[in-house]
């Protein structure tokens, strides 16, 4: 769990950071993840790092049925489910104001935090699709959402990447199933995860290569 979790923290404590520098025009901005706006895809982010408090307050599962890889399998992305998520984050942008942003995120995922910390380790919950997980498992995919959400809001507005190397690592774990990439990629593990996750196009023998490495597609809606 430790490594898990310190991914968490430090990829939001980042996030948090960039937040509280933003100005109201920065949130108008879209974004590559249509129709959301900055401000909109933030409210998303801050509702997917908050889910686990509830998630600990529920009755626990009695086993796991699906790992942090298949959470974000594609049958999942129905869509209503899609059109649901979107509207969702639609919404939710409408209850925090700017300069509360960085305020409720940081809220949010220290809760969260706590939360994690006070749960024995073999915990499973329940997520909003159904299934039944590993709490270490479905930390894992807060990371993925926070890391790479990131990357899609450092492109919104117009800076550098900020992912860390803690989230890094444990995204790409995540989608090479703790295998290297393969060696004649040149690939770093932003690239990687930019490649794997449509923020980069793949050329035709890049995914040729990876098909044959076995990743696993993460499916994050359309």
């Amino acid at each position: 769990m430790d490594p898990v979790r310190a991914a968490f923290s430090a990829e939001c404590a980042q996030l948090t950071e960039v937040l509280a520098e933003l100005v109201d025009a920065d949130l108008d901005r879209p974004t590559d993840c249509p129709p959301w706006t900055v401000r909109e895809l933030i409210a998303h982010v801050r509702t997917g790092v908050g889910r686990l408090t509830d998630m600990l307050a529920a009755s626990a599962p009695p086993q796991a049925e699906v790992d942090a890889a298949g959470y974000f399998g594609r049958a999942k992305f129905t869509p209503q489910v899609d059109a649901d998520r979107i509207a969702n984050g639609q919404r939710d942008a409408l209850k925090v104001n700017r300069a509360a942003l960085a305020t409720e995120l940081d809220r949010a995922w220290r809760a969260t935090d706590a939360a994690v910390a006070a749960a024995p380790p073999d915990r499973v919950v329940r997520t909003r699709h159904g299934d039944a997980m590993r709490l270490t498992d479905f930390l894992r995919t807060r990371v993925v959402e926070v890391g790479v959400h990131g990357l899609d809001l450092a492109a919104a507005l117009g800076r550098p990447p900020w992912l860390t190397p803690p989230a890094a690592t444990v995204i790409a774990d995540l989608l090479t199933g703790g295998r290297p990439a393969p060696a004649g990629l040149g690939w770093d593990r932003l690239t990687l995860i930019r490649k794997t996750t449509g923020r980069m196009a793949l050329t035709g023998p890049e995914r040729a290569a990876i098909d044959s490495a076995g990743f696993r597609w993460l499916a994050f809606g359309s």
